[in-house]
């Protein structure tokens, strides 16, 4: 393992307090609920619980901390070499350029964080200190996305927040909430919360662009006499007129029945006539009789022969 203070960020000289703080701030961005498949995050993830797991032991902390033993836990072999002297003066305290600290590299480099977070705090509030942001995922049905609605969705903290999904919205969309994500430290602004719209597939609803398609069965009586028939919409059932001698594939429209743009204006519904034929033997016999003396011959009629 690398050296837990430069896994957490921290100081050496960083207290329990402190430590415990930094590691629950990046727990919290890092954990595989918050980033699902996303290995990077997962592999940090275990760096730092490991990292905190070994600082909150009192004892290897200080055998770590003494040069005894490294970030595994194994001991140390000591330097032949003289070591340096108080304020780095003395035999090898010119190579490094860092007293008190010889040829370790591994402290060296905590000498450096340690610097440069005290230069920071000197200078002001860090820029990392700003709350960290969340993702959600949110199912939503068909209807809802399309007509928009209202949803109630509890955060990775535990609060629950009113999410307005706008009109027309798509699958992937996503939605942010400003000031919902982890809350900042020493009262810099909170991140944001990041809700991923995933749309339910509806069971006869289609979408296109802004128009909603539909397939609809017709009778063999509504499709050669017409007749007004019921079609579902988002927005409930409606009557829909079939002209006589309508056939599998007739699309009729109807009007501002689809979703709403982003100028307001709604698509329309396209609904695709389907003739479903009959299982019964006196229509059979019906249509024994009536095809000899007719001699009809679609195909002739379309051309294709």
């Amino acid at each position: 393992m690398k050296d837990p203070y430069l896994v957490l960020g921290v100081a050496r000289t960083a207290s329990d307090d402190e430590i415990k703080k930094v590691y629950r701030q990046l727990a919290r961005e890092l954990h595989p609920d918050v980033n699902p498949g996303d290995r990077r995050s997962e592999e940090r993830f275990k760096d730092i619980s490991a990292a905190y797991d070994f600082l909150s032991d009192p004892s290897k902390r200080a055998q770590f901390d003494a040069g005894e033993i490294d970030a595994s836990g194994s001991p140390r072999r000591r330097s032949s070499r003289p070591r340096p002297g108080p304020g780095g003066h003395g035999p090898g305290a010119g190579r490094s350029g860092f007293g008190g600290f010889g040829d370790n590299v591994d402290d060296i480099l905590a000498e450096l964080l340690r610097r440069k977070e005290k230069g920071r705090a000197q200078t002001g509030r860090a820029k990392a200190a700003k709350g960290g942001d969340v993702r959600h995922s949110l199912a939503v049905s068909f209807v809802d996305a399309a007509a928009g609605a209202t949803k109630r969705v509890t955060l990775l903290s535990g609060r629950t927040v009113e999410v307005r999904i706008p009109p027309g919205s798509n699958d992937g969309q996503t939605l942010r909430l400003k000031g919902q994500g982890h809350g900042g430290e020493d009262g810099l602004e909170a991140g944001d919360a990041f809700i991923e719209i995933r749309v339910e597939t509806h069971p006869f609803f289609k979408r296109r662009d802004l128009d909603i398609l539909i397939d609809l069965p017709i009778s063999v009586q509504e499709a050669v006499l017409g007749g007004k028939v019921t079609v579902p919409t988002i927005d409930g059932r409606v009557a829909l007129s079939v002209p006589p001698g309508a056939n599998t594939g007739t699309v009729l429209r109807l009007k501002g029945k689809g979703i709403a743009g982003p100028n307001a204006a709604r698509g329309d519904q396209m609904v695709t006539l389907s003739v479903v034929l009959p299982d019964d033997d006196e229509f059979r016999k019906v249509v024994e009789k009536w095809g000899p003396r007719h001699g009809y011959d679609p195909r002739i009629k379309a051309g294709i022969v």
